[in-house]
């Protein structure tokens, strides 16, 4: 114990883990403050301790602006992002099963693909989608954000080291000697064995989506189709400006209520991540 105590290396890593949970920290305790806060107190007083109560009323005030538009944003950004990371991640369990499982000719030259894919910025191929999706009309719809959402490389790439490290070959094999097709030895074996990977897939995809703003600032022009992120910038914006302004403190509190889901699925989903659904599964 004496020893690790004075072992510098610890304390150095101790130290940096300190200092990056600060910096995360911080802006989260902001904004949980702020959103507590009237439109005067952001202005006046200590920014990150609490003044007058006024959380109650900030969230009243967002779900009515502008007709109790927020409501319709919040659940356009969980139509994207659960529909677009729900397929999202079985594309990525069948792709990633197959190039781990089945040798085919050009196996290895697709998974090289995928790797150079997970390699290029998103932002990139939002101008080619956009011209692509006005070719076929679907520009300014809910398909010209849930179809490129649907399609992860790097999802495919974690499924695919997942099942190559993780579903044993034995396990294929009786399935197949019991007279499994492969179907279902895909849908009782593999997708249970690799459920901890998936529940990462998922949970990256998801917040993909919901924080993504670029793709779908591009796409939409109706205000009834964006999703939350694209909202709540459109509110910041109007700040102070005309008779339709949002106070600061109501697009403050509406950032906050945006991250509550991805809080929420954080905590219920991270206990996947840790079980070990593979032992045992080879005697």
């Amino acid at each position: 114990m004496n020893t690790a105590l004075r072992n510098p290396a610890r304390w150095v890593t101790l130290g940096v883990l300190i200092v990056a949970s600060v910096y995360f920290l911080v802006p989260v305790w902001w904004l949980l403050v702020s959103s507590t806060k009237t439109n005067a107190d952001l202005f006046s007083g200590n920014g990150f301790w609490f003044g007058h109560f006024a959380f109650f009323a900030n969230l009243r005030q967002v779900f009515t602006q502008q007709g109790g538009i927020y409501s319709q944003w919040l659940l356009n950004s969980a139509l994207y992002a659960v529909g677009g990371a729900a397929v999202s991640t079985l594309i990525s369990s069948l792709a990633g099963y197959a190039l781990a499982k089945y040798p085919f000719r050009g196996r290895e030259v697709t998974f090289n693909v995928v790797l150079a894919a997970v390699l290029v910025p998103q932002p990139l191929l939002a101008i080619p989608l956009y011209l692509m999706f006005s070719k076929v009309h679907l520009v300014n719809t809910y398909w010209a954000v849930l179809l490129p959402s649907m399609v992860s490389p790097f999802g495919v790439y974690l499924a695919r080291i997942y099942a190559a490290a993780s579903v044993p070959d034995e396990l294929l094999e009786a399935g197949r000697i019991d007279g499994a097709g492969e179907v279902r030895i895909f849908g009782t074996i593999a997708l249970r064995v690799m459920a901890p990977a998936l529940v990462t897939v998922f949970l990256f995809q998801f917040v993909s989506i919901w924080t993504n703003y670029l793709l779908p600032v591009l796409m939409l022009a109706n205000d009834r189709l964006q999703p939350v992120t694209v909202g709540i910038v459109g509110w910041q914006s109007q700040r102070g400006i005309g008779p339709t302004a949002v106070p600061f403190n109501i697009v403050v509190t509406a950032a906050m209520v945006s991250a509550i889901p991805l809080v929420v699925l954080f905590l219920s989903l991270q206990r996947f991540w840790r079980s070990g659904l593979t032992a045992g599964s080879v005697k």
